[in-house]
């Protein structure tokens, strides 16, 4: 089984790909966790990148851009 932390959440993989289904959904779902987890990561960058006050305007301070990105995620 795969893990793939994501700031500092562990899941495993194959929670999208049940266990009765075959090697390649299991790859295909490791390879999916990738594609979701970089989409965030760059999310986080952008995000960064912004001024406070940009930042400000949109309603996120500095301390809650990884909160926000990963809100589905960590459930806080």
């Amino acid at each position: 089984m795969a893990f793939i932390e994501i700031a500092g959440a562990n899941r495993a993989s194959t929670a999208t790909a049940p266990r009765g289904r075959g090697l390649l959904a299991r790859i295909g779902a490791i390879f999916n966790d990738i594609t979701v987890a970089r989409s965030r990561v760059h999310e986080v960058e952008r995000l960064n990148a912004k001024s406070d006050v940009e930042l400000a305007r949109i309603g996120l301070k500095r301390e809650d851009i990884a909160r926000h990105v990963f809100r589905d995620v960590l459930y806080i």
